[in-house]
């Protein structure tokens, strides 16, 4: 069985740019905080459903030391060693009363100068994957109906998916276990 805490794959994007698709480390932290200044408002505002202008301890805590189990997150980074830039994250948390839990909430983010790559249809397989082998069988989101961009990354997974909209917030579930890819 995958070890999803050791997560760590090269991958080559259609436009040429290698990156680094890896699980998150708690030595990342100043790398998200990093990550996080380059997101433009909008951006934070899609993600978070609010505007913000920083993480909190407790925020950069949470996103980078998990258990690999109920919650998984991988980055997609370019360069190495100092130079390593995150310009994408993914990530789950397993919930429902199953025991292991068969959902979870799925939510991405990718800096602006890299959006249109395919890196959250990217970090989308990956995750899967390994929710698979968690026994996961379906990741929700909730996205707001003007960000097209994640609602068409969904849409064009390959997974089923259904979508509802409500009070203002579209509801996407896509079955993990009947993927066609």
């Amino acid at each position: 069985m995958l070890d999803a805490a050791k997560y760590d794959k090269t991958v080559t994007l259609k436009s040429g740019i290698e990156v680094k698709v890896r699980s998150i480390r708690p030595d990342d932290k100043k790398r998200l905080v990093t990550a996080f200044k380059n997101l433009d408002p909008e951006s934070i505002y899609t993600r978070f459903f609010y505007h913000k202008k920083m993480l909190t301890d407790e925020e950069l805590k949470s996103a980078t030391e998990l258990d690999f189990e109920s919650a998984v997150a991988l980055v997609v980074t370019t360069g190495e060693g100092e130079h390593e830039t995150i310009i994408g994250a993914g990530r789950y948390v397993a919930f429902g009363s199953a025991d292991p839990p068969d959902r979870a909430e799925v939510a991405f983010t990718v800096e602006e100068d890299y959006q249109g790559l395919g890196i959250s249809s990217l970090t989308l397989r990956h995750l899967a994957g390994i929710a698979r082998q968690m026994g996961i069988a379906q990741f929700h989101a909730e996205v707001l109906p003007e960000n097209t961009g994640m609602l068409a990354v969904f849409n064009w997974s390959g997974f089923p998916v259904k979508q509802k909209i409500s009070e203002g917030i579209a509801h996407v579930t896509l079955s993990l276990s009947d993927d066609k890819q």
